[in-house]
């Protein structure tokens, strides 16, 4: 009986279909290219296996892993906790900047540029424990909706990216956030929305000081940028934190071009994978004119580097982890 059990499960055992790593991308090259390099770098007997300790795999945030128009994520939240802030006391309004921002006014931050936006993370970010700042972080996303999409913000997280981030664990990579997105921020949803717990978010931090009075020793949120995750500052920031140069490396705009070109130029086998937003209909199509997620180096170099372009409108089949 044994044996005609056994039998008969060797001989149905090649009709059992092998789960497919990426089930929301379409069947094209782009794909193909991606799980050729995983299974090349994962199979012992490749002549380009990388053994699991190097198997390092680093993402940008906005842009790659979730949306980021019309306006950063990041920002919407700095606006709504300042507005809420002035609710409570009026007087934290102290400038035109900080008013604009209360009353969702992104053109007159976008016409402040840089000082404005300093200004409106120190009112909303700054002068509260870490704690107590992600947990208005985490109750902003309970309520918050996107003004286009009517979805919550952790919910606008690209599926096809989310499978890839699975796809990559599942074969012993392990993988990294490495974003110009606030630190704090991003740590209060990435386990829950990627997989990635917080230590291997990195991300742009704000000056924290340590104040130990009284029972409840504490890191505080102080005004100031302590440092920028952006441009160069990634590759900075993972030879610093993580102490490996990736093997893989995603992105979507300029500012990841650094992070990419420093991964890709290591020896051994390599892959930078650059999202391009093509889908005007199911999302925005915006590269080289757009001030948000400007792309111009990464398609114009990319491609002589070797790097994979995912034309968003041709190969994903879904677009966002909340939307059917």
């Amino acid at each position: 009986m044994l044996r005609i059990f056994l039998a008969a499960f060797v001989s149905a055992a090649p009709m059992l279909a092998v789960a497919d790593p990426l089930p929301s991308w379409n069947d094209t090259e782009t794909r193909d290219r991606i799980i050729t390099f995983v299974e090349t770098v994962t199979d012992p007997d490749s002549a380009d296996y990388v053994t699991p300790p190097a198997r390092i795999a680093v993402f940008d945030n906005d842009g790659t892993l979730w949306a980021e128009q019309p306006v950063y994520f990041q920002l919407t939240f700095a606006m709504d906790r300042l507005a809420e802030l002035a609710e409570a006391d009026p007087s934290i309004l102290t400038s035109p900047t900080l008013e604009a921002a209360a009353q969702g006014d992104v053109q007159a931050i976008v016409d402040g540029g840089h000082d404005a936006l300093i200004e409106i993370l120190n009112a909303s970010h700054s002068g509260i424990t870490v704690e107590e700042f992600q947990v208005a972080v985490a109750d902003w996303l309970q309520t918050a909706r996107h003004p286009d999409t009517g979805l919550p913000y952790d919910q606008m997280t690209y599926q096809p990216m989310v499978e890839l981030l699975r796809y990559l664990r599942d074969e012993g990579f392990r993988t990294y956030i490495v974003s110009g997105g606030g630190l704090h921020f991003m740590r209060v949803f990435a386990e829950d929305a990627y997989g990635i717990p917080p230590e291997q978010v990195l991300g742009t931090y704000t000056a924290t000081t340590y104040e130990a009075d009284g029972d409840a020793p504490a890191v505080i949120k102080a005004p100031g940028i302590a440092f920028v995750d952006d441009k160069e500052g990634k590759p900075i920031n993972i030879e610093r934190t993580i102490g490996r140069r990736p093997i893989l490396a995603g992105g979507n705009s300029d500012g990841d071009f650094a992070m990419l070109e420093w991964t890709t130029a290591g020896e051994g086998p390599r892959l930078g994978v650059l999202v391009h937003h093509t889908d005007a209909e199911r999302e925005w199509a915006y590269d080289r004119e757009s001030p948000i997620g400007k792309l111009v180096d990464g398609l114009d170099k990319g491609p002589d580097l070797g790097w994979v372009i995912v034309d968003m409108a041709q190969d994903w089949d879904r677009i966002y982890t909340g939307a059917n």
